[in-house]
């Protein structure tokens, strides 16, 4: 049985009347009458005519249910403002669909097709008995045709658009929602097809048809009850008598050409889990008269406490992708073999599948035995004293190979990078990025991977020349490490901050001697403090280098990834594909630590300032970020034990003809632009501010601050809290807006 309905929508000056009905008179001669509205009205402005005298008002957000008594006939009268308009009503039928399990829902355009077999699977699989589908289609426009149906349904109409754009936003709501995101308008400001924002006629479906059905689910006819979903049973038990849904969106990896969007079609699942798209299901007749059907819950009741009911939402069904707006890119989805049973066997359907690669051939499980060549990829400018000691410590660590890109460099780092690639210790290449629109470190790494150097690793990491890898295993060389991660293919090693040591001036001597002051392990905050770098195995897993750690999963082989952190403990699944930093859950340093040496002393941080960032090209360097990656709590000399071998390397480094002098030409650039910034009045208050004794106390703060503090920078810091004796648990942040808590 398919019956068709119409609701008595019609336009009022102020706001819309989505739907009026009226229950048969009672003894007296007097009706109920409940008035749907939408817009912007003063339920006062709402005055009585001819017997309507206004009883009750849910309000639903800019929409509103009124409940009235009236003693009149014929068309119901209404006065808004100065004008008198009068409209058709409908007499509520809760007999059509009495003491069933129904389905109310929408359908926004999906296929005829779709929703019979929407009917279809909810009747065989959960015992639906009846659904109510509210068809947005626009006047004029076919809309839903079913040749028949498995169970009773009612299609229902609006003279009015029910989107999110009410008739005074219309034309302001101009851009549509992200692709993927839960209701993308077809059309950017189209309240015909836009995401349901007038909630009263949810409640208007509720009091027209489903008063006395026992009872309903609220969907869309793109989601289905899932197979393991046992709704009726929970609902009939639910004390509130509401019980919650919880939607899993999923995809197809394509559609047929040609062919209208199929949930068999639908065998794909985010690789991440996503946010869950929440619904509902209720027993009407349980329910208070003003707990009114919501978006995502009915009234303010609470839901049944067990875990919610899960339900399917199929996004291709539900959007239409268009140009270059894909619904979710193919590296985010992977196949479920549940929902490819489900195609199968609950639709019938043979859907198109992502590709199945050979796994072993394009990530084969290697020994620790078998590391093969480790490389560096990093980005330079104007980096010339420091380039030889942080060269010499990876080459006596293990590193074989390292590819250097380079930009308007004034000191001498170029030259000194084609000397070395010369004497074969180096790859240089100028960076790539003008033109690009890409930062230079972006740049690069897209470069790297078309170079042999790359193409031919077992292992690489992208890091920089302040960036040390500290080894804690063994001899403190890289074939230690790999030998104790086993079979590992990546490993993230977690920076640990240091500072200046209080140094104000800057000396031609190694890094890792000069500072040996840092933040302690468990330092959270600031947020890059716990920052990370990872060495990748070169096993096509990801598709693409990146800043902290490969990008680009091949969802295919998401099972191949062997990730471990500093201590060698399995990285969470959900860090997979994205995440940069370490957590409270992932931080570890006991097998390797990067030792980042951010600042170094205040002179040569002038000279970092002054030169800019390779990656962040937009944020200044300045008092801030000297704040915030300045540590000095604690002291760590663990590196220290490397020394010997770098200097050694040093020696055979500057042993190559061209070496030693273009280093002392470098270092000699280097001290000329320090003397030419300190000369300057801004970068002379910079160095004084940057060595105060005030900046020296917040070096070693950095464990009493909260988050905010870090956000608002040492001048939001007062002096009491600089200079006070202070309790070891002493704490000290900021609020949203300035306030100070302790």
């Amino acid at each position: 049985m398919i019956l068709r309905r119409a609701l008595c929508g019609v336009s009022l000056p102020g706001c819309d009347v989505l739907d009026a009905q009226a229950g048969p008179p009672g003894a007296d001669g007097r009706r109920e009458v409940r008035l749907f509205l939408s817009g912007a009205i003063d339920p006062d402005a709402l005055v009585a005519r001819k017997g309507l005298v206004p009883r009750q008002v849910v309000v639903l957000g800019s929409s509103m249910v009124l409940r009235a008594e009236w003693d009149g006939q014929g068309a119901l009268p209404l006065l808004l403002g100065r004008a008198t308009d009068s409209l058709d009503w409908a007499a509520p039928e809760p007999g059509l669909l009495a003491g069933r399990h129904v389905l109310m829902a929408t359908r926004n355009g999906e296929s005829d097709s779709l929703v019979a077999d929407w009917l279809a699977w909810h009747v065989a699989r959960h015992g639906v008995q009846g659904a109510v589908i509210l068809d947005r289609q626009r006047p004029g426009e076919p809309g839903l045709k079913l040749a028949d149906a498995p169970c009773p349904v009612i299609v229902v109409t609006s003279p009015l658009p029910l989107g999110l754009a009410e008739p005074s936003e219309r034309s302001a709501q101009t851009a549509p929602d992200a692709p993927g995101r839960d209701r993308m308008p077809p059309l950017p400001d189209d309240p015909w097809t836009s995401r349901l924002g007038r909630l009263a006629v949810l409640e208007a479906l509720r009091w027209r048809f489903l008063g006395a059905v026992r009872g309903v689910a609220w969907l869309d006819v793109s989601d289905l009850l899932a197979p393991e979903a046992d709704l009726w049973p929970r609902l009939a038990e639910a004390p509130s008598g509401v019980v919650a849904l919880a939607g899993r969106r999923v995809y197809p990896w394509r559609v047929r050409d040609g062919a209208a969007p199929a949930f068999g079609d639908h065998v794909c699942a985010p690789f991440e889990p996503m946010g869950g798209n929440r619904r509902w299901a209720a027993a009407p007749a349980r329910l208070p008269e003003s707990a009114a059907f919501r978006m995502v819950r009915v009234g303010k009741l609470e839901p049944d406490p067990g875990p919610p009911v899960p339900f399917l939402r199929a996004m291709a069904a539900r959007h239409n992708e268009a140009g270059d707006a894909p619904l979710a890119p193919k590296a985010a989805l992977r196949l479920d073999e549940g929902l490819l049973t489900l195609a199968r066997e609950g639709f019938g359907h043979e859907p198109v599948l992502p590709p199945s690669p050979d796994a072993e051939a394009l990530a084969p499980r290697l020994p620790a035995s078998l590391p093969g060549r480790t490389a560096i990829v990093t980005c330079m400018r104007n980096e010339g004293p420091f380039i030889l000691d942080w060269l010499a410590h990876h080459r006596a660590i293990g590193v074989d190979d390292v590819l250097v890109y380079t930009n308007d460099c004034t000191d001498g780092t170029d030259r000194l990078l084609d000397l070395l690639q010369d004497h074969g210790i180096v790859q240089h290449r100028a960076n790539p990025f003008p033109g690009t629109g890409l930062k230079p470190q972006h740049a690069a790494l897209a470069a790297a991977e078309e170079e042999r150097v790359i193409a031919r690793a077992g292992w690489v990491i992208s890091m920089d020349v302040d960036e040390f890898l500290n080894v804690h295993v063994g001899e403190g060389r890289l074939a230690d490490l790999y030998a104790a991660v086993g079979d590992a293919n990546m490993i993230s090693a977690t920076w640990r901050l240091f500072g200046n040591a209080d140094l104000g001036t800057y000396e031609d001597l190694p890094v890792p001697l000069r500072f040996d002051r840092c933040a302690p392990k468990m330092t959270r905050k600031p947020h890059q403090a716990w920052g990370f770098k990872t060495l990748a195995r070169n096993l096509g897993i990801y598709r693409k280098l990146g800043v902290h750690r490969p990008k680009g999963l091949q969802p295919e082989m998401w099972d191949r990834v062997q990730w471990v952190n500093g201590s060698g403990a399995r990285m969470p699944r959900a860090m997979l594909r994205t995440g940069w930093r370490s957590t409270v859950e992932t931080v570890g340093y006991d097998l390797v630590t990067l030792n980042h040496y951010a600042v170094r002393d205040a002179e040569s941080f002038l000279v970092k300032r002054d030169r800019g960032r390779v990656n962040h090209v937009d944020r200044d360097q300045g008092l801030g970020y000297w704040f915030r990656m300045n540590n000095n709590a604690e002291r760590d000399s663990s590196l220290h034990r490397a020394l010997p071998a770098m200097a050694a390397e040093v020696a055979a480094l500057k042993a190559l003809p061209g070496v030693a002098a273009q280093h002392e030409a470098s270092v000699a650039a280097h001290r000329a632009k320090i003397s030419e910034l300190r000369a300057r009045p801004d970068y002379a208050a910079l160095h004084a501010a940057l060595t105060s004794e005030r900046m020296r106390r917040l070096s070693r703060m950095h464990g009493a601050f909260g988050a905010n503090v870090f956000l608002a920078g040492p001048d939001a810091v007062p002096d009491d809290v600089v200079f006070g004796d202070h309790p070891p648990d002493f704490f000290w942040t900021l609020g949203e807006v300035g306030e100070t808590a302790h």
